[in-house]
Formats: C-alpha cells, sequence, structure tokens
C-alpha cells in the first residue's frame, strides 16, 4: 500500500513524526512538505530532531495570501498524485496545506484520512475554522482526538468513517519529552536563556487575530506581559518579529525576551519548565494541558475545550486588564485532571491500524 501524507508546519511535522514511524513497518509513506512553513527553525529542525523521513517532495510554496498559498499547493501536489497513484491521502490539522492535500485527492478519488478531525472554534474568521470544515466534509477517515470533536461532526451530519483515536500530539509528547530530558545539550536551553525553570512565563503569538491588529494588538499584550512578576520569554515566529520588535523598540518593554523560534525538544523543555503558559497557538494549549502548566489563551474561544476544564486553560480577550486579570488571579483544580479526554498515548497505532486494513475500509 502507498500512502502520500501532506505537511506542511510545525505542527504537523511533531504529529508525523508519530504516525510515520508506526506506518513505515507497514506500507510505502511518500512524505510531501508544501513548504508553507520553510524557515530553518520552524521547519528543517523538526525533521532533524523527531527523525521524520525525508520528504520525497518540497514544493516550496512559502508565504502569500490564502489563495495564491492554497493554489500553488493544490497545483503541486496534483501533480504528485497523478505520479504516485497513492491509495490514500493523509493530511493533519487545519492549515491550508491539511485543505490543498485533502482537496487535491478528493477530486481524483483518492481517499482522504484526516488526523485530529472534527475540531471547531465555531469563528468562521479564522482560516483555520474554514481548513478543518471543508477538511472534514471529504474525508474518508476522520480520526478524531477527543468525544467532543465526534459531536461536532455529528452535528454536521458526519457520522461515516468516524472514530476517536485520541491525540497524536500526546503521543509525541509522551515520547520526546523524555527524549529532551535525557538530552543534556537540549537541556542548557535554560542556562542559555539565562532563566530557570518555573520563574518565567512563556509566550507564542502567530495567529491572524493577534498579528495582523497591527501594533495597537502586540502593544495592548506586551502591556500586559511587562506588568508580570516573572520574565516572558517569546520565541517568535516570523510573521510577528517585525511588529514584536518595533513594539520592544518604541515602548523600551524591559520584561520580555525574544528568541529565535526553538526546535520541538528545546520547546517541550521551554513549556514544561515555564510557570505559565500565554499563547494563541491551539498545539501549545494541549502540550501545555500534557505537562501540567497553566496556560491563558489569547483568544475568545478554543478548539480545545477539554482543557479548560478545571482552570487549567483559561481564555482572555486581547486587552492589556482582561490578559493580566487572567494570568495573575486563575488558579487550576488539580482534581480537573482526572478524567483522560486525549486517549492514552496511542493515536498513532490507532490510526494506521485503520488505514492499512483494507478489508475494514469505509465504503467509498
Amino acid at each position: 500500500m502507498k500512502i502520500v501524507t501532506v505537511v506542511g508546519a510545525r505542527p504537523q511535522f511533531i504529529k508525523a513524526s508519530v504516525v510515520s514511524a508506526a506506518l513505515a513497518p507497514l506500507c510505502t509513506e511518500v512524505l510531501v512538505h508544501t513548504g508553507q512553513h520553510y524557515d530553518q527553525n520552524m521547519s528543517q529542525v523538526f525533521f532533524e530532531e523527531l527523525k521524520i523521513p525525508h520528504p520525497a517532495y518540497n514544493l516550496g510554496v512559502g508565504s502569500g495570501t490564502h489563495g495564491r498559498q492554497t493554489g500553488e499547493m493544490l497545483i503541486g501536489i496534483e501533480e504528485i498524485l497523478f505520479k504516485e497513484k497513492p491509495d490514500v491521502m493523509l493530511v493533519y490539522g487545519d492549515t491550508n496545506s491539511t485543505l490543498a492535500g485533502a482537496l487535491a485527492a478528493s477530486k481524483l478519488h483518492i481517499p482522504v484520512a484526516h488526523v485530529e478531525a472534527g475540531l471547531r472554534s465555531y469563528n468562521m474568521r479564522m482560516p483555520e475554522e474554514q481548513n478543518r470544515i471543508l477538511s472534514d466534509h471529504i474525508s474518508t477517515w476522520l480520526f478524531c482526538p477527543t468525544q467532543t470533536a465526534v459531536t461536532n461532526l455529528a452535528k454536521e451530519g458526519i457520522t461515516k468513517g468516524v472514530s476517536i483515536s485520541g491525540d497524536v500530539m500526546l503521543d509525541s509528547v509522551l515520547h520526546f519529552r523524555k527524549v529532551a530530558l535525557n538530552n543534556p545539550e537540549k537541556r542548557k536551553i535554560y542556562e542559555q536563556l539565562g532563566i530557570s525553570p518555573k520563574n518565567y512565563r512563556l509566550a507564542t503569538l502567530h495567529r491572524a487575530e493577534t498579528t495582523d491588529g497591527g501594533e495597537d494588538a502586540i502593544v495592548r499584550i506586551f502591556d500586559a506581559f511587562e506588568q508580570l512578576p516573572q520574565r516572558v520569554v517569546i520565541p517568535i515566529h516570523p510573521r510577528t518579529r517585525a511588529l514584536a520588535e518595533e513594539a520592544i523598540k518604541t515602548r523600551g518593554y524591559r520584561n520580555i525576551q525574544l528568541i529565535d523560534p526553538v526546535g520541538y525538544l528545546e520547546m517541550l523543555l521551554l513549556t514544561s519548565g515555564a510557570c505559565q503558559v500565554l499563547t494563541d497557538s491551539g498545539g501549545l494549549q494541549k502540550e501545555a494541558w500534557f505537562m501540567e502548566v497553566p496556560c491563558v489563551t489569547l483568544r475568545s474561544e478554543t478548539e480545545w475545550v477539554e482543557t479548560l476544564e478545571g482552570g487549567w486553560n483559561v481564555l482572555a480577550k486581547l486587552t492589556t486588564e482582561d490578559i493580566l486579570e487572567k494570568a495573575l488571579h486563575t488558579v487550576p483544580n488539580p482534581a480537573a485532571r482526572e478524567a483522560q479526554p486525549f486517549g492514552d498515548g496511542h493515536a498513532s497505532e490507532k490510526i494506521v491500524r485503520a488505514v492499512c486494513n483494507k478489508k475494514e475500509w469505509p465504503n467509498q
């Protein structure tokens, strides 16, 4: 059996690392990197650290408007599908790469397996929400990380091919956190940044709602960060760097430490060592939850509603006052973690068994 897998962004590299490892003994996987994330620290380092197979194809699409980026991916992926003639298309999450891969395959009647199906923020202004809804509706297998995702799909009339696999990100965190902790070179990240565990806060900022608000949005966020008692360390996303650097230069912030994007192992160490995470990233919300680190999500909604139980994750409006209030005064309840909504850490194996067993494929 031959499977074409499309990836293009940091979260997809992380998910693919564990699923590709499970696929390797059972089938031929052709990995396609769209180039959506193309920076060395956002892309290549992940393939090296996580031992992901080298992509057979790199489309090198890079940045651009959503329409242009998705269109170029569609053209490139379609050409690959004509050449490779795979049995299955495998896509992850909710990026433009996800939609392009799913759509190109669906048009050619190649069954699509969507890992992390069923997530909903119910905010259609988010490009990610549009991508995930469209991908779900043309997928053959819909591998849901939680029961909430299954319920979301049922509300839209999607029940065929739906299953709860658990969250592949949990598989990844459980495996690679041990790798990071046992790597003395990676553990030097604390010394290199001049920080010590539980004496700093970790932040990431990259979504359009944050960055497209211009300098005003960044200033409101940074005004809150400046008043926190611990230093705020920010591995800065390329699309956010110019705004962040300008805000620091003009406003003179002293409590904010911008650093280059780091590899996955260093990011796991930074997350587990933080006293709190502040982020607009869906993936980091979960990684914080997996590692029992309180999180403030800088958005008015989240796809990962399970993380909100017991105050382990709280939503904050993009105002200085609300961010500061949530960051300083939210205390999580340890008892709320007794449930395990994200599975048992074996999601990858369940996904691979389903896709590789042709006898149990959903009817096309």
